[in-house]
């Protein structure tokens, strides 16, 4: 199988869905608690560095083993969902320990987000380069 081809699709999915949950689930929720502390515009660095070593760690840890083990689709989907949802409640658990505006709904919203979205896409990711071999 293609990396690059695993890569592209991975990172294609995942950014298309969280700049569809970024703006209708997430930021809804966030304003609610952090209002005045959200920035008026995204700092794109940060978010392209972001989103390019988490879909690496995606494919590091979860896609390509799921290749060479020729995993099944559900078993590519619950490893990439925990997967998420190590790091994205590392990043909500320790804010929640650390900052006062953060919540537990917060916590909640954005772990379920995570983990779903991390999960469908090692699934799809690999499903979608598996169909260019």
């Amino acid at each position: 199988m293609n990396l690059v081809i695993l890569y592209v699709a991975s990172a294609v999915i995942f950014l298309g869905l969280d700049a569809v949950g970024l703006r209708f689930i997430v930021k809804p929720a966030f304003e609610k608690q952090l209002g005045d502390w959200l920035l008026d515009s995204p700092r794109y660095g940060p978010a392209v560095v972001f989103y390019l070593f988490y879909v690496a760690g995606l494919l590091y840890f979860v896609s390509w083993p799921a290749v060479t083990g020729d995993w099944s689709v559900g078993r590519m989907f619950l490893v990439g969902a925990f997967f998420g949802a190590v790091a994205y409640g590392t990043y909500e658990f320790s804010n929640l320990a650390t900052l006062g505006r953060w919540t537990w709904g917060m916590v909640g919203i954005d772990l379920v987000w995570g983990t779903l979205l991390t999960g469908v896409t090692a699934a799809a990711g690999v499903w979608i380069a598996r169909a260019f071999e």
